[in-house]
């Protein structure tokens, strides 16, 4: 009897520490987003996901960790650029304008001696994603690394989350964490609008900004 109510009581534990895991990302999302942007944030996940799985059903893990596979080995290139540029344009119309201006903004470049305008999509380095990331890092220091270098060049090409760095640091980026996936898919997505922005959008030397 008596070990029987240690194994029961072993289990409970067992579950309230798991649940406690798994939600222990929500706090900072909380702080500073609204449900509306928060439900956005899921949505960016799920889209970036979906694009490494290549449309097939598995869990964000399990994609991440086969990439250099399906990806990196075959086409010898970042895999970000797989990611479909016309559907990401859809998916920024899906969310809301304010959770887009939460993350990214637009910075206009000029190319002498032609005077090309180009467009890059930039960190809000103001903004509640930003501070989110500096909640975040505040219980990780790769993280925290991160969004000071986000902070400091305004873009997202932070060493400390590069694709090899991740499967390394299993401690930091548990890619099981929503916090994590958020913070990965978001990272791509604008790897990935920095290299095919300006491929899509240039006509005649000027950058259409919609």
């Amino acid at each position: 009897m008596r070990k029987t109510l240690l194994l029961i009581t072993t289990i409970l534990i067992l579950q309230v520490f798991n649940s406690c895991k798994t939600q222990y990302s929500v706090a900072e999302l909380n702080a500073h987003c609204t449900k509306e942007q928060i439900a956005d944030l899921e949505e960016i996940t799920v889209f970036c996901k979906s694009e490494m799985c290549l449309h097939m059903d598995s869990d964000f893990k399990a994609c991440y960790e086969r990439i250099p596979l399906e990806y990196l080995e075959a086409t010898g290139s970042g895999f970000w650029t797989n990611i479909g540029f016309d559907e990401k344009k859809k998916l920024y119309e899906q969310i809301s304008k304010s959770t887009f201006n939460e993350i990214w903004m637009f910075c206009e470049s000029t190319y002498y001696p032609n005077e090309t305008k180009t467009m890059s999509i930039c960190a809000n380095a103001t903004g509640k994603y930003q501070k989110f990331l500096a909640d975040l890092g505040k219980t990780n220091p790769r993280i925290a690394k991160y969004a000071e270098e986000i902070q400091a060049s305004g873009d997202f090409n932070g060493l400390h989350v590069q694709y090899w760095e991740v499967l390394k640091d299993k401690k930091s980026f548990d890619l099981n964490d929503p916090n994590i996936q958020l913070v990965l898919a978001i990272h791509y997505l604008s790897m990935n609008d920095d290299t095919m922005r300006n491929d899509n959008l240039i006509e005649r030397g000027k950058v259409k900004f919609n």
